[in-house]
């Protein structure tokens, strides 16, 4: 029990003549609650029954009332009556059951109410009429079945509202009408089965609306939303939908997330999606639709992200994404896929996720367009990996898209007419030009680019030109790249190549070479020894090396053609990453980089290129890291050169720290040793053994004590043992050879 403490006050001046002031919390504050704030009374998790008594005297400046975690089960009349100035109230996790029509007639002030969590069958009409300046109530994970009209009224300043958790069936008409400033509305997790066309009606400031959870059949009217003027956020997932009607989110002109999933939606109206001009994000997973088919998504000009995992589409059609240039997010897993057209996201220039992994996909010809779109995205460094795995045929089974050569790509079935004459096959597309990269544009070539064959000059060096400042139009991403952009201009070199050609048919005559037809293969065991020399302020030598290899080309003959090279640079442990690609072509083997920035660290690495294609995986055991110097070093300087001298000058600072810590070790111990010298005392005690003992100076004294002492065991066969060790008195025997130490001892011999 808590007991209040006798103090005496003077009025007149303040001053204490007791144990506390009227300003400590001692006077009012209620049994097993703590109130060491003065704004807060915190009663959490107290197992209380009831809610708690104050003390005499409630101060005005008490705004805090915590009493969630008890065992309440019923809010009285008075239980707040003396707290007029509360500004929230939290009465979460209790058994309350009931709440008197006038429990909150005093609270007039109160912003926050929180009633979660409890056992509340309803709310009785008028209980919240007195809370004018209440903005967020939550009644969430209860028992209520029913609301009414009358209970939100006077609530005009209320902006948030929970009342997710509990078993509403029906939604009345004009039901939150009193709330025309509310601006988040939850009500999942009920059993809402109708809502009635003006239930939303005045809520023309509401911007989140949570419905999901519950059991809606159908969104046919397009009334029901129309009023909904600022809403954001609809969420509509985990209900019984099959149907959604035409043009019933007409009127949402600011959504900008509807999320439609794991409903039972087999098929969507071609006005469904009419209005959503502002629509970003629309989930559709987990329904039951069939196809995606031309001008559904139309409306939906600034949509950034789709959803349609988890459902059962087995055709899309070519247009489907065409006027979606802000896609960048798209999701078709899961789904019964077995083909795309080639063309279908050509005009998606911003899309970088594409998931089409959990499909039936049949890999023959109809899939070598949407291969080439794949190769070419990922090579300019839009597009994230892509993992369509083969189903059909067989042969391909298992298998990635993207390691799959164009030419395993055979028509399969009877879809032979489908597939489109192969002009050329892209392995013998030849990238020979040198390229030109801003420093801080990406360097990337258009696929455009990369296919339009260079004559070579045999014998003769082709140079990159300077073109400061100017991005590739086919990069939507060099738009951004920072102003202070630098050039880095590649110098290779292009020998004569036709007899070596030769000279490498006749020698795979006679001992083929290893085929090159995949190019994460190729960076794996073919490319060795990347190194970087040659590094100053401004410029880097690239070298690397290659093991002897063959390229085949299929065609109406065999034949061979050489592999080009890339090579990838950025700046390393910067967060303003910006990767950079430069190619080189023919037999070259070492890049110069020039136009560095001064002191700082990059990450190069080479891969290569086989017969247009890159591989997806970056090659990580040709990367080599460089440090280009500051401004004024000489060029002959390299980067090995560093190393060394810093591994020897690492070397030789352990070596002499070592030295230090051994000459300081040594020190001590020979310290140590001088000091015990120093101190010792010269006494030795006398201990008899098993041994007769010959007394130095026969005299009767020193004879009659020893005779006494006799041992019963032999000598070589007992053990010695304490007891059997007698210490005799130094002053009795006294070796007349030896000098006197001490006053008080002296030094003996057995």
């Amino acid at each position: 029990q808590f007991k209040v403490l006798d103090i005496f006050r003077s009025r007149e001046s303040g001053s204490l003549h007791g144990f506390a002031s009227p300003s400590t919390p001692v006077d009012f504050c209620p049994g097993r609650c703590e109130c060491q704030h003065p704004q807060h009374l915190l009663c959490t998790n107290r197992g209380l029954r009831t809610v708690p008594k104050p003390g005499a005297r409630v101060p005005e400046d008490v705004l805090i009332l915590s009493l969630g975690g008890n065992f309440i089960s019923n809010i009285s009349a008075f239980d707040f009556a003396r707290y007029s100035n509360l500004l929230r109230l939290n009465l979460q996790f209790n058994q309350i059951g009931v709440i008197h029509p006038k429990a909150f007639e005093k609270l007039s002030k109160l912003e926050e109410l929180y009633l979660g969590h409890n056992l509340l069958t309803r709310i009785p009409a008028g209980t919240l009429q007195p809370l004018k300046k209440l903005t967020i109530l939550y009644g969430n994970n209860n028992g209520i079945k029913k609301i009414t009209p009358g209970l939100f009224s006077n609530l005009d300043n209320l902006v948030k509202l929970r009342l997710d958790g509990n078993e509403i069936e029906v939604l009345q008409d004009s039901v939150f009408r009193s709330l025309t400033n509310l601006h988040y509305l939850h009500l999942e997790s009920n059993q809402l089965q109708h809502i009635h066309r003006n239930t939303f009606s005045k809520l023309t400031n509401l911007r989140f609306l949570d419905l999901s959870q519950n059991k809606q059949s159908a969104v046919r009217n397009v009334v029901t939303f129309s009023q909904l003027k600022a809403l954001t956020t609809l969420l509509l997932s985990e209900n019984e939908i099959q149907y959604i009607g035409s043009h019933v989110f007409q009127n949402l002109k600011k959504l900008s997330k509807l999320s439609l999933s794991n409903n039972k939606i087999s098929r969507l109206d071609s006005s469904a999606l009419k209005g959503l001009s502002s629509l970003r994000e629309l989930l559709i997973d987990g329904n039951e639709l069939e196809e995606i088919p031309a001008g559904l998504l139309d409306p939906l000009e600034r949509i950034e992200k789709l959803d349609f995992s988890h459902n059962q589409i087995s055709n899309v059609d070519s247009l489907a994404f065409s006027r979606l240039k802000h896609l960048k997010v798209l999701k078709l897993k899961n789904n019964f896929l077995t083909s795309l057209s080639g063309d279908i996201f050509a005009l998606n220039n911003v899309l970088y996720d594409l998931d089409l992994h959990g499909n039936n996909w049949t890999c023959d010809c109809r899939l070598e367009e949407l291969k080439r779109w794949m190769t070419a995205a990922h090579s300019q460094g839009k597009l994230l990996t892509v993992f369509l795995q083969c189903h059909y045929p067989a042969t391909l089974r298992g298998k990635y898209l993207d390691y799959v050569n164009s030419s395993q790509l055979q028509p399969f079935g009877n879809w032979t007419h489908l597939c489109r004459s192969r002009a050329g096959p892209e392995e013998k597309r030849k990238v020979d030009e040198v390229v030109t990269t801003e420093g801080n544009t990406n360097g990337l070539e258009s696929s455009s680019q990369r296919s339009r064959p260079v004559p070579k000059a045999a014998g003769k060096r082709t140079k990159g030109r300077r073109r400061p400042n100017v991005f590739s139009k086919t990069d939507p991403s060099a738009t951004s790249a920072p102003s202070n952009a630098t050039d880095i201009r590649l110098t290779t070199a292009h020998p004569a190549q036709t007899a070596e050609k030769f000279e490498l048919l006749r020698s795979a005559q006679k001992d083929p070479l290893p085929v090159v037809t995949d190019p994460c293969e190729f960076n794996r065991h073919f490319i060795t020894n990347v190194s970087v020399d040659q590094v100053t302020s401004a410029t880097a030598t690239v070298y690397w090396t290659t093991r002897d290899h063959s390229r085949y080309t299929p065609g109406p003959g065999p034949g061979f053609d050489e592999v080009h090279y890339r090579v990838l640079f950025d700046r390393f442990g910067t967060p303003d990453r910006f990767p950079r690609y430069v190619y080189a072509g023919g037999a070259s083997r070492s890049v110069v980089l020039r136009e560095l920035s001064s002191d700082v660290t990059y990450m190069v690495c080479v891969e290569g290129v086989v017969g247009g294609s890159v591989c997806q995986v970056a090659p990580r055991d040709h990367c080599v890291g460089l440090v280009t110097h500051p401004g004024g070093v000489s060029p002959g300087v390299t980067l090995t050169s560093d190393l060394q001298v810093v591994t020897v000058a690492t070397l030789a600072g352990n070596a002499v720290l070592l030295l230090v810590v051994g000459g300081v070790w040594l020190g001590r111990s020979v310290r140590r040793r001088l000091q015990r010298r120093k101190s010792a005392v010269h006494v030795r005690h006398m201990y008899s053994t098993r041994r007769p003992f010959r007394p130095a100076v026969p005299t009767a004294s020193v004879s009659a004590d020893f005779t006494t002492y006799q041992s019963s065991r032999p000598a070589r066969l007992a053990p010695l043992e304490e007891g059997d060790l007698i210490e005799f008195p130094c002053d009795r025997f006294l070796d007349s050879s030896t000098a006197r130490r001490d006053n008080d001892m002296q030094r003996f011999s057995d």
